[in-house]
């Protein structure tokens, strides 16, 4: 195996996951990252983001000094001497309002690359961009390649989850090279060459293609299974029995048909826009897609209706919401559900309460979350509550004192949004109980 000294632009969750996997497998990586305050925490030996196990990889990477941390593009290209020669894009791709990505930021890093490259080197898409992506980054690296220096770009996608993203990168089912040239093929073979996977070589368009259809598909397995749980709600039956059946059939499998208030996080949602955009640029009308967004709109109005057919009138009464992050073992906000959740029951009036055993910093520095009461753990939260939302499923939340959670309350209803709980057990202990599409 052959180490690459290697440059990482962007140390957010893919950014710094990658480099510290990188750095892992013997690579000598620098991340660059612009943003002073999270340079100044790494640089402290800090990790900025919630993410289980990277905290001891990090350390350890960094201690052997093969993991190191600069704030420009130039500095990372040469830090101390050694010259990137293989350099990975992980900055932002956000959404415009029309559901396209904004590239900019990705086309600012093709440009200082040209500029100062002085032998062949591969450039690494491991953001998620829409196809054709990587022929613009081409346009931009021959523009500004003033000393006609030999390069590769490469389409990488990443299939990294919150929450396992170390092990997702480490023990992957699969890694994706979309490239130009045999020559860039084998610096990727090189690169990934201590990690054990398939590998799928295909050209970059097709590449940069999978990243999105794989998110979307994921997408459409959730919102159909809320869809179904609507149906079971209204018909009497068990979603998670319904879900049980058909996770059987090998051809749909188990996974992703797990019920509840909507996925969130910040690729479902965004790639789902992408790839619909892009769908539709192409000249193809990607219905299916929007329809996935529309049933993940209505499963987050769950806990509204919910709510209003048990309290009636809602000004004034208190809501408990238990659980922040889009997800568990996480600390990320962005598009989460619960923030809707509380925009939606605000708006009839409602106070809310709010607890998260690790999102609550990033959940206070939300401004439509100002007016929320953070508390300090589950039972200060359910204090005088009306009803209870359960929106993240926290291992902590699972082992509950549901009788003292019932005398801590001023109505015992608890709305069960992730299907936490064993009904027959939450009413036993004197609760109203609602949960997704289970009678």
């Amino acid at each position: 195996m052959k180490n690459f000294n290697i440059c990482v632009v962007g140390a957010g969750y893919v950014g710094l996951v990658t480099g510290t996997c990188l750095s892992e497998l013997g690579h000598h990586v620098v991340c660059v990252d612009s943003d002073p305050k999270k340079l100044k925490f790494l640089k402290a030996k800090k990790i900025p983001i919630y993410e289980p196990g990277l905290d001891k990889l990090f350390l350890r990477n960094i201690k052997a000094g093969r993991l190191h941390f600069a704030g420009s593009i130039t500095e990372g290209l040469h830090f101390k001497g050694r010259r990137a020669q293989v350099v990975f894009i992980a900055v932002g791709t956000p959404p415009h309002p029309d559901g396209s990505a904004d590239l900019s930021a990705v086309e600012a890093v093709a440009e200082a690359v040209a500029k100062d490259m002085r032998e062949y080197t591969v450039l690494v898409d491991k953001s998620t961009v829409p196809v054709e992506t990587g022929e613009w980054v081409s346009k931009t690296m021959d523009r500004f390649n003033k000393r006609g220096v030999a390069y590769d770009v490469v389409s990488n996608p990443e299939f990294l989850a919150e929450g396992t993203a170390v092990s997702d990168f480490l023990k992957p089912d699969r890694i994706v090279f979309g490239v130009t040239s045999p020559r860039a093929e084998a610096v990727m073979r090189q690169v990934y060459a201590g990690i054990k996977a398939p590998v799928l070589v295909t050209d970059v368009k097709s590449a940069e293609i999978i990243k999105h259809a794989s998110n979307s598909f994921l997408a459409v397995k959730i919102s159909y299974i809320n869809a179904v749980a609507a149906v079971c709600e209204k018909a009497g039956a068990d979603v998670v029995q319904v879900a049980q059946g058909m996770g059987l059939d090998p051809r749909i499998g188990k996974l992703f048909l797990r019920p509840g208030v909507g996925f969130g996080g910040f690729c479902f949602p965004k790639d789902l826009e992408a790839f619909y955009w892009i769908s539709k640029k192409k000249g193809y009308d990607f219905q299916l897609l929007k329809a996935v967004k529309d049933i993940n709109e209505s499963a987050k109005a769950w806990v509204l209706h919910k709510v209003e057919e048990n309290l009636w009138n809602l000004s004034g009464k208190t809501v408990a919401l238990l659980g922040l992050a889009f997800k568990s073992n996480t600390d990320d906000m962005r598009f989460a559900p619960s923030v809707d959740i509380a925009r939606m029951l605000q708006e009839r009036g409602v106070r809310l309460r709010a607890y998260d055993p690790v999102a609550m910093a990033n959940a206070k520095a939300i401004p439509s979350l100002k007016h929320v009461t953070f508390c300090k753990n589950a039972y200060d939260c359910v204090k005088g509550a009306d009803a209870v939302a359960l929106l993240t499923e926290w291992p902590e939340f699972k082992t509950l004192d549901l009788p003292r959670v019932r005398k801590l309350m001023r109505v015992p209803l608890l709305l069960d949004g992730r299907n936490l709980y064993d009904p027959a057990a939450v009413r036993a202990a004197g609760f109203t109980y609602c949960s997704v599409g289970r009678p």
